[in-house]
């Protein structure tokens, strides 16, 4: 009983360690052109993405969500117009790419005084979007159970990042290695052309002294 307690702990502490938060609150100001505030969070591809605000309404102002992909695509996962309490959004993601979650808030009519709207805004990722209570309910398992799956999708999310990484380095490497050797290549050429240029000097400029009988 002992150890049970004591490895759904160490589980606890491990979840809680490597899962990163994605929570954050901010006051958006109105402007004429829409106040822009954009989060940005890395998704790796096929991972599921829970968008979670909370927009407090108010009077005059226009608060529009836009999720977009940071990728050469430029993706466009999600919109909402006029953002009033919560609202939530799950997506999945196409490619290994930032994922940014965009706001703007528009003057539209009366403010009554006020300037700014404020967001309190969520994003779970991978492991943390998972519904945990919905698959405890449906296997039958238990706490420790729960924290320890809670714990394998946290993990394999790190073995998937770091493979993900290495992935990235080689690829960098590569391409350092690519830009060596041309680099050397082109420093050759470089030397013999300048060689080649030198004695061609030379003996054009001997040809000319001879001619001018300036040397033998």
């Amino acid at each position: 009983m002992v150890l049970r307690s004591a490895l759904l702990a160490l589980a606890v502490a491990l979840v809680a360690l490597f899962t990163p938060v994605h929570a954050v609150k901010f006051d958006l100001i109105a402007g004429g052109g829409g106040e822009h505030r954009d989060i940005w969070n890395f998704a790796p591809a096929d991972t599921l993405v829970v968008i979670t605000a909370n927009v407090v309404p108010s009077t005059g102002m226009r608060v529009d969500l836009n999720v977009v992909d940071g990728s050469e695509h430029g993706r466009i996962y999600q919109s909402k117009k006029d953002l009033n309490g919560e609202y939530r959004a799950a997506l999945t993601t196409h490619g290994d790419a930032d994922l940014g979650v965009c706001f703007t808030n528009l003057i539209i009519g009366d403010t009554q005084g006020k300037n700014s709207r404020t967001v309190d805004l969520d994003i779970d990722i991978g492991a943390e979007a998972a519904d945990y209570n919905a698959i405890a309910n449906q296997e039958s398992l238990s706490l420790m159970e729960v924290e320890m799956r809670k714990l394998e999708a946290v993990v394999r999310e790190i073995v998937d990042e770091l493979g993900y990484l290495q992935r990235r380095e080689m690829k960098m490497r590569d391409t350092n290695e690519s830009t060596n050797d041309r680099v050397k290549w082109f420093s050759i050429v470089i030397t013999i052309g300048i060689v080649a240029l030198g004695g061609w000097q030379l003996i054009h400029l001997r040809s000319f002294f001879k001619r001018k009988y300036l040397i033998d």
